[in-house]
């Protein structure tokens, strides 16, 4: 990790973080059909979620930070940007509630490579395994929304509901980033 130590708190939320507007960049996911592509998950293997049977939740953030270091410059005051552990903790705490609804698989995303991913997946005692799309693969594949800073490109914050490989259901833009699970959970409930 290449970041700059301090005093860097991700798991809380700033109450001055600008919120995304909705840009129509996601607006084509809905009824997309997921290409073969395989990621590389936390605890080991990969998966390819255009194989999946059943319901599966993917929720997308651009990365997580580690406490007591710094983000980027100038990331609170990107729209979107800060909430990654906020969202994976929503996630993580309605899991058993997630399972109860109908959904077969919980998965995280990012752009982060999977042994950066790992120390989040155990530190937070994630549940479920987190993707890595590091080469980009899966959001080439699928028109993902990124955006680029300090170097990196990384992935704009939504969840995917997917039934047997193809979306069914985007939330994007997600705001406040600690309620996504909330959205999904009233989502599923609304669907039955």
């Amino acid at each position: 990790m290449s970041e700059a130590p301090g005093a860097h708190d991700p798991n809380v939320l700033p109450p001055d973080i600008p919120a995304p507007q909705d840009d129509g960049r996601a607006r084509h996911l809905t009824g997309a059909t997921l290409r073969d592509v395989a990621l590389p998950a936390t605890g080991g293997g990969a998966v390819n979620l255009s194989k999946l049977k059943g319901r599966t939740v993917v929720y997308v953030y651009p990365r997580t930070g580690v406490p007591g270091v710094d983000p980027p410059p100038g990331w609170d005051q990107i729209p979107g940007a800060r909430g990654c552990t906020p969202q994976s903790c929503g996630f993580r705490d309605r899991f058993a509630e997630l399972k109860g609804l109908g959904v077969a698989r919980v998965f995280g995303l990012s752009t982060q490579d999977t042994a950066y991913q790992q120390e989040v997946a155990d530190r937070l005692h994630l549940p479920f395994p987190i993707l890595s799309d590091a080469a980009l693969d899966l959001a080439t594949s699928l028109h993902l929304p990124l955006f680029m800073t300090a170097g990196m490109t990384l992935l704009a914050r939504m969840a995917l509901i997917i039934d047997d490989g193809r979306i069914v259901k985007v939330f994007y833009p997600v705001f406040p980033p600690d309620k996504n699970a909330e959205e999904v959970v009233a989502w599923l409930r609304r669907t039955r």
